[in-house]
């Protein structure tokens, strides 16, 4: 005798509904379990950043302690004979008191001020931040009626070569540390100029 085959049911309204809110509820928790990751990640990528920074600061700082010593009587040799050094001088805004501009080390006597920045590994970017906080502290002095030279200077523990000739040719000084002292290297023509 012949078997019977009796027909297969397809699946029904409710199981294929159901089957699709239980592909819905797993993909919402890989979407959470994504999500839970990805906020982990921003975590810990902020945390790197803030230790970066920090280690950067504190190697900035490293090189100021090592530029200061010696910077005050390596421009008194070039016949500038400061009676001023000042670290981390601030312009403030009149208007707003807010900081308008910083300069690691400020040089000055009755004739000259001299903004010196000082990066670990000074790049070109810097050099042109530099030069904007030199004419801004030009203006700040002119509207004081001071008519001193205001010049600048970028020091670095490590100098890369076309920073140093970028320096020198937009007119500022370049202080190097050499040894357990610092070398500072002239521009031809120098940048700012007087009041």
């Amino acid at each position: 005798m012949a078997e019977i085959i009796q027909p297969q049911m397809g699946l029904n309204f409710e199981q294929v509904w159901a089957a699709l809110m239980e592909n819905r509820q797993q993909m919402k928790a890989a979407q959470q379990e994504a999500d839970r990751r990805m906020q982990e990640t921003d975590r810990q990528l902020k945390e790197l950043q803030k230790s970066m920074g920090y280690l950067n600061n504190r190697f900035g700082e490293l090189a100021e302690h090592l530029v200061l010593p010696n910077i005050v009587q390596k421009f008194n040799a070039l016949h500038y004979h400061f009676k001023h050094a000042s670290k981390e001088h601030k312009l403030f805004n009149p208007e707003t008191g807010q900081v308008a501009a910083e300069f690691d080390i400020l040089l000055e006597n009755d004739s000259s001020s001299i903004g010196v920045e000082v990066k670990a590994k000074p790049a070109e970017k810097d050099l042109l931040e530099h030069i904007q906080r030199l004419e801004l502290l030009r203006n700040y002095k002119d509207e004081e009626g001071d008519k001193r030279a205001i010049r600048g200077a970028i020091a670095g523990a490590i100098m890369p070569e076309a920073v140093r000739l970028e320096a020198l040719r937009l007119g500022l000084y370049v202080t190097e540390q050499s040894g357990d002292t610092v070398r500072i290297e002239e521009p031809d023509q120098l940048a700012v100029g007087e009041g």
